[in-house]
């Protein structure tokens, strides 16, 4: 069987060489780096005689950089080899944060699963402000030692590298330091195994530390990285509030002084730099302020704030609790089995000094106790007995259960109601708009609801107006998710409140699409993210207030809106990803609009999110920046396609419309920036680029724009890079692509 890869044109190796497990070369120059390996730069003159075969063109992946590559060294027979396939096999780190200074141990395995040995030079570069304390590689029985090389000198290898592999994907380390090693050999069908061990001490910025762990970007192509882990355990002598990532989904834990969080993945296709934040106060509720800022533009904001886990849970606040659950008969068998678990899971781990209720629904509503009940041991009891009792038979009376349960007396305790259901109304009220009326005119206390959709069966238009005009939040629990998790898992975060009815006002400064806009309650343990936008910069007063039983509360914090700040690039793509959310739930309640569709489209090709309407940029008549009448979509993260996406706006029942309101739900708590599973976007540094016919193009670019053309690997190039070095990251993409800085756009080409 034969492959085919990039080499020179119109030069063929023989037939026995090629069944011998030799590559055929195909199309362009024989020089590909493929997962973390550069693989052969050399003529192929000697390799190319007399050869006709047939050969099966392949889609062939460009580079993935990532922390530590090894550059093989082609050898120096004339004969040409079978081209090595080094690719990572296994990649871990653990990090060690202790008062902000930071120990950075990486475990990297390379394979080698050629036929020859090869021989190559293992390149580290380095965090700014790093430095390598251990490096350990042993080959042949001794320990192989490298040297690190200062920025400037590093900065000419990069370039150097770039230019003999004619690949930019080095590019983004411009301006850091090197650690290199040569490393040899490393053995046919082996592997090699290094370990790099480096400190430092990272920024205390108004209460947020940050940690980078550079990855590198995908660019287009598959790529296989093997498995990848990394996990980090800080401690510090302040308080520590919140743990955040916001390009990753970690498990976190905050307890105290000490937090730790990880990440773990097999076959890994790195995306982004690994990010955490975490956050130090002294004060009961910790605040932290990001911000984000390109020049030209707007700023974006993320308010972080958490009070940390408590040290006693008798800190907690006094709350009143009411459970609905549909008893009705389509939660027959396992459904109720699984709700009077979660029911009673919630039931014990109520504090003494809580009020509880529990309304239990079918065509008729009975409740345990005719008021709210203080949690004794006594009442736990027989509540526990009542929710053995209960069985499912009957239909489903939702107003009735709903109005039953939100007859509580007025009280600045947090008061939540918790329903379950699993179907639509049939019984009493059936008409969903009178239902959410009704709720909302018996609703004056202003209880939050929150809301537990089971199944396909539900009436996803009345449980998503429900829950967000009751300031609550709304869960779909599919035909085969447990309904007990899902219900213990909510009611863990939500047990200990701290603060209830916050609301936050910053002075002095002009802040507007800021998402969630009503703020929920702060509860233990737990962080509250809010996003927004804003005008103007300089010193900005934040005040904080709320309830604590009766006592309103005030927390004042200073904090500053930059002018300009190119870190925390993060915060663009998750604050479009809130507001996408929150329109497109605006148009399934009330219809397409063609002001909010054209506000979808703006923000999704701005910041590179998927959404029903767009999917990339679509190129008309072969020119960029313009956006095809007939939109294009396809690998949706919504759906298989946005037809099937959008079956969820016209159905208010059934798996379209639970998969629809559960992605709305998701994205407006959203905190990670979504990696696009569209290959033909990417988001770096605080830009979106789409990649089309004519190489990557900055979502920033507008037709009719003036390009300054620039010659890839020219002397202009690399001029470009020294006059703006923060210009070398977006460089890195690739060959070709359109690039729009300071007002100006390049166009570079081979």
């Amino acid at each position: 069987m034969y492959r085919a890869v990039p080499g020179p044109v119109g030069r063929w190796p023989s037939t026995r060489l090629a069944r011998r497990g030799c590559v055929v070369p195909f199309r362009h120059s024989w020089a590909e780096p493929i997962a973390g390996v550069v693989v052969y730069n050399r003529d192929m003159k000697s390799f190319c005689r007399n050869a006709i075969i047939t050969v099966f063109p392949i889609f062939f992946a460009t580079t993935i950089w990532a922390q530590g590559v090894i550059i093989i060294e082609p050898p120096p027979s004339p004969r040409p080899p079978v081209v090595p396939a080094l690719s990572v096999l296994d990649h871990r780190v653990r990090v060690s944060i202790d008062n902000q200074v930071g120990e950075t141990t990486v475990k990297q395995v390379f394979t080698n699963n050629s036929r020859v040995d090869l021989e190559g030079t293992y390149i580290f570069p380095i965090p700014a402000n790093a430095s390598i304390t251990e490096f350990s590689m042993w080959m042949n029985g001794r320990k192989v030692t490298g040297e690190l090389l200062g920025a400037q000198q590093a900065r000419k290898i990069y370039q150097d590298i770039v230019r003999r592999l004619k690949d930019p994907g080095l590019l983004e380390y411009m301006g850091r330091d090197m650690f290199r090693a040569r490393v040899y050999p490393i053995p046919a069908h082996g592997e090699v195994q290094i370990e790099v061990v480096y400190h430092e001490l990272l920024r205390l910025d108004a209460g947020v530390i940050g940690y980078r762990y550079p990855l590198g970007y995908q660019r287009s192509g598959p790529g296989h990285w093997g498995n990848f882990s990394i996990d980090a355990r800080i401690k510090s002598d302040v308080p520590i509030k919140s743990l955040y990532s916001p390009n990753y989904d970690v498990e976190r834990r905050v307890d105290g002084r000490e937090a730790y969080c990880s990440f773990e993945e097999r076959d890994f296709t790195p995306g982004s730099d690994f990010l955490v934040y975490y956050t130090v106060s002294e004060e009961d509720i910790g605040m932290s302020l990001m911000t984000h800022r390109r020049r030209g533009r707007e700023g974006h904001f993320m308010l972080l704030l958490s009070p940390g886990s408590l040290d006693r849970r008798e800190r907690a606040l006094a709350k009143d609790v009411v459970f609905v659950i549909d008893r009705s008969g389509s939660m027959r068998g396992e459904k109720i089995e699984q709700a009077r678990e979660a029911l009673s899971y919630c039931i014990g781990g109520l504090n003494e000094d809580d009020r509880f209720r529990i309304v239990t629904f079918a065509g008729d509503v009975r409740a345990y106790q005719p008021d709210l009940t203080r949690a004794t041991k006594r009442h736990v009891r027989g509540a526990l007995d009542f929710v053995d009792q209960i069985r499912a038979r009957g239909g489903t009376d939702i107003n009735g259960a709903l109005l039953t349960a939100l007859d509580v007396p007025a009280s600045r305790r947090p008061q939540f109601v918790i329903f379950l259901t699993d179907g639509e109304p049939t019984v009493g009220e059936t008409d969903i708009y009178t239902i959410i009326d009704n709720v909302g005119d018996r609703n004056k206390n202003g209880v939050r609801l929150f809301v537990f959709g089971v199944g396909y069966d539900v009436n996803t238009r009345l449980l998503d107006r429900l829950s967000a005009d009751n300031r609550g939040t709304v869960e779909y629990v599919r035909p085969e998710e447990n309904i007990e998790t899902k219900v213990s898992n909510f009611y863990a975060k939500v047990s200990e409140p701290v603060l209830s009815d916050p609301t936050v006002n910053f002075a002095n400064a002009d802040v507007y699409d800021v998402f969630p806009p009503d703020l929920p309650d702060l509860f233990a343990g737990s962080q509250l993210i809010v996003v927004g936008r804003y005008h103007g910069s300089g010193p900005v007063t934040i005040r904080l207030s709320g309830f604590v039983e009766d006592d309103e509360k005030e927390f004042v914090y200073e904090a500053t809106f930059a002018k300009r700040n190119r870190i925390h690039e993060f915060l663009g793509p998750i604050w479009a990803s809130r507001k996408i959310a929150y329109l497109i739930e605006e148009i399934r309640s009330h219809g397409e609009n063609k002001e909010l569709v054209d506000e979808v489209i703006e923000l999704s090709t701005s910041y590179g999110i998927v959404t029903p309407y767009t999917s990339y940029l679509i190129l008309e008549d072969d020119r960029p920046g313009r956006l095809s009448g007939a939109v294009r979509e396809r690998h949706l993260s919504w759906a298989e396609d946005a037809s099937e996406a959008k079956k969820g706006f016209r159905s208010q029942v059934g798996a379209d419309a639970v998969t629809l309101s559960r992605r709305l739900s998701d994205d407006k708590r959203e905190e990670v920036v979504k990696r696009p599973s569209d290959q033909n976007i990417l988001y770096m540094a605080g830009k979106t680029f789409y990649k089309t016919a004519q190489g990557w193009i900055d979502a920033d670019y507008k037709d009719g724009m003036a390009t300054i053309d620039v010659t890839f690997l020219s002397k202009e190039y690399f001029q470009l890079i020294d006059a703006h070095p923060e210009l070398a990251q977006y460089l890195s993409i690739g060959k070709e692509l359109i690039l729009v800085y300071d007002g100006s756009a390049y166009k570079v080409k081979v």
